[in-house]
């Protein structure tokens, strides 16, 4: 994959600000989910937990970063609930909201070429990609990985270590 990641300023989980020029000088690995999914995003944020374990374990220097694709919903209170329940270290994975839902769809679509689609009338559920994206230092996008499969976890680790060493 190649693109660059278009400039945002967001808020986080802890009602700070987080944008892409923090990120910058940093390795991260993005997705896009939502806390009131009931398919895609609970095998994507388990996951997402599982890499942040692994790569506690090997000792890699990497942001997690998880933008809501339902904004309105996910205050930073709900994310910080929601992370909880995957026992996320907010040392290095940050929930993002605080924009409207034009403004993710567009980063979505146009900086990682990732659908997002809003909910259908009576519906909550937002259609979105699965991806997790690896994102260098320069707010590049170079490879994409599935979200929803546990043994691509192994492989954005196996790819980190030969990055950071």
């Amino acid at each position: 994959m190649e693109g660059e990641v278009a400039d945002f300023s967001f808020t986080t989980q802890a009602n700070e600000t987080l944008s892409l020029d923090d990120l910058r000088g940093e390795w991260w690995i993005a997705d896009f989910i939502f806390t009131n999914c009931t398919t895609v995003c609970l095998p994507m944020t388990t996951n997402m937990a599982d890499l942040q374990s692994k790569l506690k374990e090997e000792d890699l220097d990497v942001q997690l970063v998880s933008f809501s694709v339902d904004p309105d919903y996910d205050s930073p209170e709900v994310l910080i609930e929601y992370a909880k329940e995957y026992d996320a270290d907010f040392n290095n994975w940050s929930f993002l909201t605080g924009y409207d839902f034009e403004t993710i769809k567009e980063l979505s679509m146009n900086s990682f070429r990732s659908v997002v689609e809003q909910a259908a009338p009576g519906d909550d559920q937002v259609t979105h990609g699965t991806s997790f994206f690896l994102v260098n230092p320069d707010g590049e996008i170079i490879k994409r990985y599935s979200g929803v499969d546990n043994n691509e976890m192994d492989l954005i680790v196996e790819d980190l270590r030969l990055v950071l060493n």
